[in-house]
């Protein structure tokens, strides 16, 4: 029978080491375009349709993800539907909301820790929203934080930001300018653009030996952080390297500007498998861009299944779309 996971479900079975723990399998396993194409959009005149779709070479399920957005209502809508490769059967439906959300923060963190210094990191975090926040427990998750300084422009977000992270080891200190929370940072988190997509992170800031992780820009008129951090950068790892180099406003710029970004860029999966050393020298400037991909959509979804049937969450449906033979 298909199951339903809520998104209360998936966030009461959640757990951030074992999702990085799974995207670490999953992104071991190498990240072939055969089993994880491009992303599509279908566009309307006032709403969009983005659909990532993947067959897990670690698990037994292949889906996708389902992004309904409607421009005029300011809404959208996360689907994602699993299926048993062997039969076609589908296994499950999940609301995608939080996946999305913890996906892109757990990957986030397992490309931190194997490209920041090591031993306990002072952190430095632009921006002071839901995925802000998600990222400062998924680091948690993979490493001791010294400190955490927190910026965005209206004090009170900043404020609000470090109540919701109290119960952490380490305190959170609004600080009241991104080159104050920068100042002196092992790891910068870019997780807010500004309003008029001028970038908020200046590579005239950034000490020698820090990891950057730029995760608020990712269409080609966004932009997050400036040409002179894309220059700075020794090695940059992306989630879905093509997209990253040809589909960000900030990589599109640094081409732009004349910079060779794609000699130094590299992937999450070569990354993790070992193919590409990531930082080979402890002075040198690191950076991870994000997207979103369907490997990590599916590996969090099949981990959150696996946690919702071990646990007794979910509902299972009362009715099924029955495979047909072909």
């Amino acid at each position: 029978m298909t199951v339903f996971l809520s998104d209360a479900d998936v966030r009461s079975v959640f757990d951030w080491p074992m999702a990085v723990s799974a995207l670490r399998q999953a992104y071991a396993q190498g990240d072939d375009a055969r089993r994880y194409p491009p992303r599509v959009v279908a566009r309307g005149e006032s709403s969009w349709l983005r659909t990532l779709t993947g067959v897990a070479a670690d698990t037994e399920l292949m889906g996708a993800k389902l992004i309904a957005v409607s421009l005029a209502a300011r809404t959208a809508s996360y689907l994602i539907p699993l299926f048993d490769q062997r039969s076609a059967e589908l296994v499950a439906l999940l609301d995608g909301h939080s996946v999305t959300g913890y996906r892109t923060a757990a990957a986030s963190a397992l490309a931190a820790d194997l490209l920041a210094v090591p031993g306990p990191l002072t952190v430095a975090v632009i921006g002071s929203g839901f995925e802000a926040r998600n990222h400062v427990r998924a680091l948690a998750a993979v490493r001791e934080l010294k400190v955490v300084q927190v910026y965005s422009p209206r004090p009170q977000s900043r404020a609000r930001f470090a109540q919701d992270l109290t119960d952490l080891p380490q305190p959170v200190t609004p600080v009241d300018s991104a080159e104050t929370a920068v100042a002196g940072a092992d790891l910068v988190l870019c997780a807010a653009r500004s309003r008029d997509e001028t970038p908020t992170l200046r590579g005239t800031w950034l000490c020698p030996g820090v990891t950057v992780v730029s995760i608020g820009s990712t269409l080609p008129e966004q932009r997050e952080v400036d040409t002179d951090v894309l220059g700075r950068a020794d090695v940059i790892v992306a989630d879905v390297v093509d997209e990253v180099l040809h589909d960000t406003g900030d990589l599109i710029a640094a081409r732009a500007a004349g910079l060779d970004v794609a000699g130094k860029t590299c992937s999450l999966a070569d990354l993790v498998s070992g193919r590409h050393p990531g930082r080979t020298d402890p002075a040198e400037v690191a950076l991870y861009k994000s997207v979103g991909s369907a490997v990590q959509d599916l590996a969090i979804a099949s981990m959150c299944l696996d946690a919702a049937e071990r646990l007794g969450f979910g509902i299972h449906l009362p009715i099924s779309i029955q495979p047909v033979r072909k």
